[in-house]
C-alpha cells in the first residue's frame, strides 16, 4: 500500500526510516524525481529545449546529483547556489545565474570567473548591465536579459513575479535604455527570459508565451532562446489540478513554429521548473507529541515534533499540504487521498512545538487555524506531511527556539534508504557565536 496514487512511498518505509534516523526527518522519493525529470526532458519542442532545475526549490547535494544525471542544468539565484550546482557535477555552461545581486569586490571576481567558465548571467537591472559592460567588452560571455512583462501569476500574491508589484527583472519602460546600452557596447543579446510567478494559472503561463514572442520580435532582433522560466502549477492536494506540461509544450512548439514562418527567426525554448520536479517527492515525517483541546467550543490540537521551523509554507502563504497518519506498527490510519476509509477520524488543528501562534500546518491565507480530518493518532504515532520536497528544507526558519535542522533521507528505487543530510547538532547552532567582548561571567 502506498501513501498516495502518484508516489512510491509506503507506510512501512516511513516507519523504517523514522526508527533508523529519528524524527523529524525529510524523506525524498527518488524514483518520482527521476520520473518528473524525464517528463520535462520529453516536453514537445520545435527547435530545441533547454531544461534547468530551479535549485532554490531544494538544493540538497544528492538531489542535485540525481537531477543532473537526468540531463537537467541548474537555475541558480545566487553565486553560492551556482557554486553548489557545480559542486554537484553540473558544468558551469549548464548553469544560469539569475539574481538581484550586483556583485562587487571579491564576489565580482567570482562572477567574472564563472562567466569565463561558461555561466549564463541573466541580467535583471540596468545597473547590473552597466557594471558588467567593461567585462563584456573584453571577454566573450553568455548573457541573458530578464524582462518583467507587466503581467504575472502565482499561487499567492507574494509569488507573482511578473507585474508592477514585483521588483524582479527589467520593466518594460526600461527596455529602450537597455537596448541603447547594448547597441553602444556592441554586445549581442541572444537569450531573453521572463518568469511570471510560481504556481499560477497555466492559462496565464500560456499567454506569456505570446507576450514573449511579441517582445522578442519588437526589441530583441538577435534573440535565439526564449526562456519561459518555471512556476508550473503543481497539485499537492487531491482537489488541486496540476499544469499539463505536455499541453504547454505543444503550445510553445506551435507558437515558435508560427513565429519562424512569420519572421524567419528560429527560437529554442528554455524552462526552469523547481516545484514540478521535487515538491510531491518530499515528505516531512513527524511524531505526535501530544493531543490537546481548547474546550467544547474550541479546537482539538495535534502537536507534532516539527512545524513551522521545518515547513514554513502554511505560515507564509496559507499553503495546504496533504497529511498521512501512520501508527507505530506501520498501519496507515488515514491518507489525504482516501479519507473516506479513515476510521475513528479526528478533526484537529495540526501544530508544531514552537513558541509562536502561527506554528500551524493548517492555516488559511489570513492566518486562521483550520481543523483537518485525520486518522485518530496517539502520541508516538507518525504524521507525515506531503508535498514538502520544494521550498521546505530550503526555506526553513531554521533554529527558531534553537530546534535542530532535520536530517534528510533519500528513498531509492529498490526500497533502500540513504542519509543525505546529517542531523544538525547543538554545537553547530552555536559554533559561530562569540562571547561578550567586555564581560567575564562566572563559570
Amino acid at each position: 500500500m502506498k501513501l498516495n496514487p502518484f508516489g512510491h512511498v509506503t507506510p512501512a518505509q516511513i516507519v523504517e526510516a523514522a526508527k533508523r534516523f529519528g524524527t523529524p526527518l525529510y524523506l525524498y522519493d527518488e524514483p518520482l524525481i527521476i520520473e518528473r525529470c524525464q517528463a520535462l526532458m520529453r516536453m514537445p519542442n520545435a527547435f530545441g529545449l533547454e531544461v534547468r532545475y530551479a535549485m532554490k526549490a531544494n538544493p540538497s547535494l544528492a538531489l542535485l546529483q540525481t537531477i543532473a544525471q537526468e540531463g537537467l542544468g541548474a537555475d541558480a539565484s545566487s553565486l553560492n547556489e551556482a557554486k553548489r550546482a557545480h559542486r554537484a557535477g553540473i558544468p558551469y555552461d549548464r548553469i544560469m545565474l539569475t539574481t538581484q545581486d550586483a556583485p562587487l569586490g571579491e564576489e565580482r571576481g567570482v562572477l567574472d570567473q564563472m562567466l569565463k567558465d561558461g555561466v549564463t548571467y541573466n541580467i535583471c537591472s540596468q545597473h547590473q548591465l552597466e557594471l558588467l559592460l567593461p567585462f563584456l567588452r573584453q571577454h566573450p560571455a553568455k548573457i541573458a536579459i530578464r524582462v518583467n512583462p507587466g503581467v504575472g501569476a502565482g499561487e499567492s500574491v507574494t509569488r507573482n513575479t511578473g507585474d508592477k508589484y514585483s521588483s524582479f527583472g527589467i520593466h518594460l519602460w526600461q527596455l529602450d535604455g537597455i537596448k541603447n546600452l547594448l547597441s553602444k557596447s556592441g554586445v549581442r543579446l541572444e537569450h531573453v527570459h521572463a518568469h511570471i510567478g510560481s504556481g499560477g494559472d497555466p492559462e496565464i503561463w500560456r499567454e506569456n508565451i505570446d507576450r514573449m514572442l511579441e517582445l522578442i520580435e519588437l526589441h530583441f532582433p538577435d534573440a535565439k532562446v526564449m526562456n519561459l522560466g518555471g512556476g508550473f502549477k503543481e497539485a499537492r492536494m487531491p482537489d488541486e489540478i496540476a499544469a499539463n506540461i505536455q499541453e504547454l509544450g505543444e503550445y510553445a512548439k506551435l507558437r515558435v513554429t508560427e513565429f519562424r514562418k512569420q519572421t524567419g527567426r528560429t527560437l529554442a525554448v528554455a524552462i526552469e521548473p523547481g516545484t514540478f520536479v521535487v515538491a510531491n517527492a518530499g515528505y516531512l515525517v513527524t511524531s505526535v507529541l501530544d493531543i490537546k483541546s481548547s474546550g467544547p467550543d474550541g479546537f482539538d490540537f495535534l502537536i507534532l515534533n516539527a512545524g513551522m521551523e521545518a515547513n514554513t509554507r502554511p505560515l507564509l502563504y496559507g499553503s495546504r499540504h496533504p497529511f498521512y497518519v501512520i501508527s507505530t506498527r506501520g498501519e496507515l490510519l488515514s491518507s489525504e487521498f482516501d479519507l473516506e476509509s479513515a476510521t475513528n477520524s479526528l478533526n484537529a488543528v495540526v501544530v508544531g512545538r514552537c513558541c509562536e501562534s502561527g506554528d500551524s500546518q493548517t492555516l488559511d491565507d489570513h492566518g486562521h487555524v483550520l481543523p483537518r480530518k485525520l486518522g485518530n493518532p496517539r502520541p508516538g504515532d507518525y504524521v507525515v506531511i506531503g508535498g514538502t520536497g520544494a521550498y521546505c528544507s530550503s526555506m526553513t526558519l531554521i533554529n527558531y527556539n534553537s530546534y535542530l535542522q532535520a536530517p534528510e533521507v533519500l528513498l531509492h528505487s529498490d526500497g533502500e534508504t540513504s542519509l543525505i543530510r546529517k542531523p544538525q547538532t547543538f554545537e553547530q547552532i552555536v559554533v559561530n557565536e562569540l562571547p561578550h567582548p567586555r564581560l567575564t561571567l562566572p563559570a
